[in-house]
């Protein structure tokens, strides 16, 4: 199995390493059955909505969870009665299921809306006030000198 060096990266990016493990895990996980399908939609500057079919489920059959990075979708129908119905082909999958998303920092889900077979989850991106690009004065020499002669004072 081929391993990606991340080294020149390292060399002049600070806090990458989250970066490696992710690439690791994507490249380690199993190979998904494409159940059920779903897309996914960049719909503003930081909004995404990622629309899953899932055809035949109710709101009660699925179980959307958001913990830490990790979006987890997850449906499980209720047992139908088969009332003698005898079926000449089944095409209509009924399957449990359970996808996962890795989430970027500061993804965050809005909302959930199922309509016409169709769910709907809306994300955007949430970036706190912290973490956004600030002006860092700089001070001369004598400006920290007069500053710290007043704080002592």
């Amino acid at each position: 199995m081929n391993a990606i060096d991340f080294s020149p990266l390292f060399r002049s990016a600070i806090g990458f390493d989250r970066l490696a493990r992710l690439m690791d895990t994507a490249r380690n996980a199993p190979d998904a059955t494409g159940y059920p399908p779903y897309n996914i939609e960049k719909t503003g500057e930081d909004s995404y909505v990622l629309t899953m079919a899932v055809a035949g489920f109710s709101e009660a059959d699925l179980e959307i969870t958001a913990q830490e990075n990790t979006l987890t979708i997850a449906g499980k129908p209720q047992p139908q009665p088969e009332d003698g119905r005898r079926y000449l082909h089944r095409g209509i999958a009924g399957r449990a299921f359970e996808r996962r998303f890795v989430l970027a920092d500061h993804i965050v889900v809005e909302g959930a809306d199922l309509a016409n077979g169709l769910l709907h989850v809306a994300l955007k991106q949430v970036v706190p006030e912290t973490l956004k690009p600030r002006r860092i004065p700089v001070q001369g020499a004598q400006k920290a000198i007069e500053v710290e002669t007043a704080q002592a004072a």
